[in-house]
């Protein structure tokens, strides 16, 4: 099965939640605004979702893929039952009591995230009491990318990502029913949420067990015990807990400053959850393919192979995340408005919405790079290199954060984001390079130059085009907002797709027809 086929099945199942997501966080939107109960869900949700791309997707999959491709090659089945049912029960261990702990010291771990409550303490206890009710979802999220793992190195892709589905389905009819039935009071919204995401975790977390039924791969269940297999998953781990997470560490750093500032943390919040459209779609999907790839073809000596498909995923990833970039930049406004202002969403979080946008929209292609040449080390079992480039990249987000917000506020810390994102990408980049494990394909950077030159006239398009369709973006008519924002898209997509076929950047029809054979 071809990367690009394996990209588009993860592609397409990452676009399917996030289209949801954006239903999710249109009636989060329109239902708490960005009040406090907004804000509390914000660090409420984000908490066990730090915790889980840190230790689970982010560690421990950059940790545990290759390791586990390596027992599967040579161990056969049995040998790769055994080390994952070793892993397994040391991690199922480690979450039940991380959690445990999680409910005893909430507050103190709320006041770290988010010292900016301490003093409005219907809000600050509001939290408290969310962040219990929402922290078991890390456990069920954690087991999921644990089985996920396991799925992926046996090329079984789908279900791993079709499972955030269910959260947004999930978290949709909480929601809807919530407007529906107008329920207003505080604390009665924020049990009602958080047990929503509690309840959608459970939901994802049978997704991928079934899809392991359906394998025949049995994990067997020991005792916990730190095992050969357990000690050498823990030295790749550690390292991996600030290299895999780079980008929610600077998250949780920009939620910790902007407690400080009334409202912040939700716009971040939505500007976020737009830019993490592009990047879940291009970075997760490629992240999630490129790696059990890698470790096969340096596993089975195949550095050609390997050198090659690095070479492809920098092209495929750069096709999509730099013209999205460009439209995130010249039409925030316009996107915010369209899917975000109305009920509590008012004129004024639009505008503070869409100016962290536009400072997250230059920092994409970076967080997608990030995905693309991470593997590169993981695959090598080298968690330690990216491990001090994201210190570095930590250490300039913090130091930009702290400079910025007192002049732009929250927008600061969206450009501190994106500038420590660069750096910690062109570190990535320039190691791998000087190491000689990567090889850039002169064709491909040719390419590459090509694609943003497409980009940016495809900006130059919209803004046009916006100007045109303004009558219908700031109509009062939601269906004329609607068609007026699908019509900037329908511009943006044809006016880069010529642009990019015909300066030679990619032969986008070419890729369609393949992906389409490939299907038949």
């Amino acid at each position: 099965m071809s990367l690009l086929k394996n990209f588009a099945t993860v592609g397409g199942a990452t676009m399917a939640s996030r289209v949801l997501g954006f239903v999710r966080d249109v009636l989060l939107a329109a239902a708490v605004g960005t009040g406090p109960v907004a804000e509390a869900f914000v660090v409420a949700f984000r908490l066990p979702n730090l915790f889980r791309r840190l230790f689970a997707e982010g560690a421990f999959n950059s940790a545990f893929i290759p390791l586990f491709g390596r027992a599967v090659e040579e161990d056969g089945d049995e040998g790769a039952r055994r080390f994952a049912g070793e892993i397994g029960s040391g991690l199922l261990f480690c979450l039940l009591i991380l959690t445990a702990l999680a409910q005893i010291f909430m507050p103190a771990v709320v006041w770290a995230l988010a010292p900016g409550f301490v003093d409005d303490v219907l809000k600050f206890d509001l939290t408290v009491l969310m962040s219990r009710i929402a922290f078991p979802y890390l456990v069920f999220m954690s087991m999921l990318a644990f089985i996920g793992g396991v799925l992926n190195t046996y090329q079984r892709f789908a279900a791993a990502a079709f499972a955030p589905v269910m959260l947004n389905i999930v978290m949709s009819i909480v929601l809807g029913s919530v407007i529906f039935y107008g329920v207003e009071d505080a604390t009665t919204l924020g049990i009602i949420l958080t047990m929503g995401v509690a309840v959608a975790g459970v939901a994802q977390l049978l997704v991928v067990i079934w899809d392991l039924k359906r394998l025949g791969f049995r994990i067997p269940i020991y005792r916990p015990r730190y095992t050969k297999s357990v000690k050498r998953l823990l030295v790749l781990g550690v390292p991996g807990v600030i290299a895999g997470g780079v980008t929610q560490i600077n998250i949780a750093v920009g939620m910790m400053i902007a407690s400080l500032q009334d409202g912040a943390n939700a716009l971040l919040y939505y500007a976020d959850r737009l830019y993490q459209l592009p990047l879940g779609v291009i970075g997760i999907a490629i992240g999630v393919v490129l790696l059990p790839s890698l470790t096969r073809q340096l596993r089975a000596g195949n550095v050609d192979q390997y050198q090659r498909s690095l070479n492809n995923a920098l092209e495929f990833s750069l096709v999509l995340a730099l013209p999205s970039a460009v439209a995130l930049a010249v039409l925030p406004r316009e996107i915010v408005s369209v899917l975000f202002q109305r009920g509590q969403f008012d004129a004024i979080a639009t505008q503070g919405t869409a100016a962290a946008l536009t400072a997250f929209a230059f920092g994409l292609p970076a967080f997608v790079l990030n995905k693309v040449f991470s593997p590169g080390y993981f695959s090598r079992e080298d968690t330690k290199t990216p491990m001090w480039f994201a210190a570095i990249g930590m250490a300039v987000n913090v130091a930009l954060s702290l400079a910025l917000f007192p002049f732009l506020q929250h927008v600061g810390i969206a450009v501190a984001s994106t500038i420590a994102g660069w750096i910690n990408t062109g570190l990535l980049v320039i190691v791998l390079w000087r190491r000689g494990h990567f090889q850039p394909d002169m064709s491909v950077v040719r390419k590459i130059l090509l694609i943003l030159g497409a980009s940016v006239m495809m900006g130059v398009v919209l803004h046009y085009a916006s100007i045109g369709l303004e009558s219908w973006i700031s109509a009062s008519n939601l269906l004329s907002r609607i068609v007026g924002l699908g019509g900037l898209v329908l511009i943006g997509m044809a006016a880069f797709g010529v642009f990019a076929q015909l300066s030679g950047g990619s032969d986008l029809i070419a890729h369609a027809k393949a992906l389409k054979r490939r299907n038949t």
